[in-house]
């Protein structure tokens, strides 16, 4: 299966995995780092499984070496990890941390050392409190303090690192931390939650601005992106797909690819000063991707409600999310549907054609909850199934045409799942979270072995 699969991909493809600081860092106030909107958030009663938090998490912050080893053993190319702003700028502007620059500097140069190559978010939706309670993504001074952050550190690392990501999916922190309230600031604000996404996508043209007059490169944006599927030919089904796809997709990949809103949401979004749509559709290098399944979206029934991760939204919602049947599910009961992804991907090169830069998979994976057995070993074959039908999909994606370079897996460990704390396991590598053990499943190694098929018999 290993051999076939990494038939498929060219030698130069590169291989890597994915994290993001919050979810696996710890040490929350250590080094002088600040609090950030999720340290608030995990501490509301009822917003987090279980009552859990990232105050430890993987412990990484201590045992990022150990995890570094872990990394060359599995021969990725790069790593996708994210600075925590919160750890460089603890109030969001103004004085750098030295405490916390100096630690991505020890995991920069470790990475280097590794033959890994660094490759970070700048932010993953840990805002700094300071920030948030002025306003947060509402507020547009946010994205000019964002391009000041950029800025640090793209004069601080731009001789290390040969690959930038501006922002993490601002479609979920607009939709579920403005919009609907399940995640961080969990203001639930509806539609008025869009000025949030303009001002993230503005904060990401600054920051590749920033980035470049610092003399870095190669920079992209990692968005979440899925398949729409309407839930019938019915007109009312079409018409709420059509508008689920512009609010969750097009809104966010258009402006950055075409330097226009898409027209169904023009109602919707605040005035735009002279100027942003410019910013924001400054060109990148590349374009990134973190897809998992697809929706199924229809016209709002009698006591229906849209969905997004098992929470219901404002039910007065022109749309409603639909069960996607006849599909195996994962632990966290997202549909299994490896052929979305190919039909995602060729759709970004029907509407975007030349304007589409090339496509780096930033996430993709799948959460399986199995755990060590008697023996030790970590049989989470469901995952290993999962990501070699998605790589055969992506590769199908490419032999249509579609430019993509790299994949990075979603997650090298198991971490602190957001609103679903430490119940869903996605990693590769299993945290025993008592103890802080790291033990790669089997899904580890048999990314282990792809990745040395690929570059040893490439395409």
């Amino acid at each position: 299966m290993n051999q076939n699969t990494s038939d498929l991909f060219p030698r130069d493809f590169v291989w890597g995995v994915s994290t993001a600081a919050y979810q696996i860092e710890g040490a929350t106030t250590a080094g002088g780092r600040g609090r950030s909107s999720w340290d608030a958030f995990v501490a509301e009663p009822g917003r987090i499984t279980n009552g859990d938090t990232g105050d430890t998490a993987c412990d990484h912050y201590h045992r990022y070496p150990e995890d570094i080893a872990l990394m060359k053993e599995l021969g990725v190319d790069a790593y996708r990890f994210s600075f925590s702003w919160s750890r460089i700028q603890p109030g969001g502007r103004g004085a750098v941390n030295g405490a916390g620059l100096g630690f991505y500097d020890k995991l920069v140069d470790g990475l280097l050392e590794a033959g890994i190559q660094p490759s970070p978010t700048l932010f993953h939706w840990d805002t700094p409190l300071e920030l948030e309670q002025a306003g947060g993504w509402l507020n547009r001074d946010t994205a000019e303090r964002f391009a000041e952050y950029a800025a640090v550190l793209g004069g601080h690392f731009a001789d290390r690192i040969p690959r930038w990501i501006t922002i993490n999916e601002p479609a979920a922190l607009t939709l579920l931390g403005y919009g609907a309230g399940i995640h961080a600031p969990g203001l639930a604000l509806g539609f008025d939650a869009l000025p949030a996404a303009q001002h993230l996508l503005l904060a990401h043209g600054l920051g590749v601005q920033a980035l470049r007059s610092a003399g870095a490169g190669n920079i992209g944006i990692a968005n979440n992106h899925a398949a729409t599927w309407p839930a019938s030919e019915n007109q009312a089904d079409q018409q709420a797909a059509g508008l689920y796809d512009a609010l969750t997709n097009r809104m966010f990949a258009d402006p950055i690819l075409t330097g226009a809103y898409p027209g169904a949401l023009t109602p919707f979004l605040p005035p735009l000063p002279d100027g942003d749509l410019a910013t924001i559709s400054v060109p990148i290098d590349w374009y990134g991707v973190n897809s998992y399944n697809p929706v199924l979206v229809g016209a709002p029934t009698a006591g229906g409600a849209a969905l997004v991760d098992g929470h219901a939204l404002d039910a007065s919602l022109p749309f409603e999310l639909r069960e996607l049947e006849g599909y195996p599910r994962t632990d966290f009961d997202w549909p299994v549907v490896p052929d979305a992804l190919t039909d995602l991907l060729l759709g970004f090169k029907d509407r975007y054609g030349s304007k589409l830069p090339p496509i780096v998979i930033t996430e993709n994976g799948a959460a399986y909850n199995v755990g060590p057995d008697d023996d030790g070993r970590v049989p989470d074959v469901r995952r290993i199934d999962y990501t070699n039908a998605h790589l055969q999909a992506l590769a199908a994606a490419m032999g249509a045409g579609v430019d993509v370079r790299g994949y990075f897996h979603w997650s090298l460990m198991d971490n602190f799942e957001w609103a679903a704390g430490y119940s869903q396991r996605f990693g590769l590598v299993h945290i025993d979270y008592e103890t802080q053990k790291r033990t790669p499943k089997d899904s580890y190694y048999w990314y282990q072995q792809l990745i040395r098929s690929s570059k040893g018999a490439g395409a």
